[in-house]
């Protein structure tokens, strides 16, 4: 059993979740799947967060647990669109997602950074891209910084009260419309803590199929949670897990539970991902 608590070690907010990690573990992390945005929906397990393209607010989430000080939260922006101004906001909270009224505002700014317990700032268009990785962290000096693409730390918002718990706030705003948290984590003098089931951008790709398989049509249960329906088709061809358990086993094993194929792929075109042009000439043929 792995302790997994805020950063001020605050018994108040302290949980405890059963897994197998060692210490270098940070415990799960996810999106919170009730405080959400009226215009977001979760999937993946609430790693995955997209907003419709018709819209460019109601966009707000929150990380599922308290996250620590310089614990990196690391982000996927899958989707954009350009027909509107800015992109993300990201930052922290002193608020927890289970003492939010619903619905949520509309936007991070000026909504939510009017009110005490809330730091927040716009990343630029160009970092947040579809394909692009955005990491983004408090430090002990209670200033929060991201990651460009160049790897340069920049410095976004300062004065975080680093007293009370802080729980990630990501705004899916303006051009950005759907984001996946691969994870987080801690890097240390020595080692790298991370978050349970941390992904990379690319290893991530893998399970982004979700259309079903030309010549199978039947639905099948997923052989590993024997509940959920499987909607995960991997690189073999077999669509057997739902979307939460293919994405353990690709961390702790990386094979197909039915034929052991490896789940990973060389490159874009070999992970068995059906680009989204031909995703829609297939749905207009149908």
């Amino acid at each position: 059993m792995m302790e997994v608590i805020n950063p001020n070690n605050d018994a108040e907010t302290k949980t405890w979740h059963k897994h197998k990690c060692g210490s270098s573990c940070l415990g799960p992390l996810t999106f919170h799947h009730k405080a959400v945005g009226e215009m977001v929906l979760l999937s993946y397990g609430c790693r995955q967060a997209k907003r419709p393209k018709n819209t460019f607010k109601n966009g707000l989430v929150f990380s599922s647990r308290p996250v620590r000080v310089q614990e990196r939260i690391r982000l996927w922006v899958e989707e954009d669109v350009t027909r509107w101004q800015g992109a993300m906001r990201v930052g922290f909270t002193n608020v927890p997602p289970e003492a939010r009224t619903l619905p949520l505002p509309c936007m991070a700014m000026p909504d939510l950074i009017e009110t005490p317990g809330h730091w927040v700032a716009p990343l630029h268009e160009a970092y947040c891209r579809a394909g692009s990785e955005v990491q983004f962290w408090v430090s002990h000096s209670g200033k929060v910084y991201f990651l460009d693409q160049k790897k340069c730390r920049r410095e976004l918002v300062k004065g975080v009260d680093l007293s009370r718990p802080l729980w990630a706030v990501i705004d899916i705003y303006g051009q950005t419309c759907s984001i996946v948290l691969l994870g987080s984590e801690k890097r240390g003098r020595i080692s790298i803590r991370r978050a349970c089931m941390s992904l990379s951008s690319t290893d991530f790709l893998p399970l982004l199929n979700m259309e079903p398989a030309a010549d199978r049509e039947e639905q099948m249960t997923c052989v590993v949670c024997l509940s959920q329906q499987a909607n995960v088709t991997l690189l073999c061809g077999h669509r057997c897990m739902c979307s939460t358990c293919a994405a353990g086993v690709f961390e702790q094993f990386g094979t197909c539970p039915l034929c052991r194929r490896s789940m990973k792929g060389p490159s874009l075109a070999g992970r068995g991902v059906i680009p989204e042009c031909k995703k829609s000439k297939a749905t207009e043929s149908q």
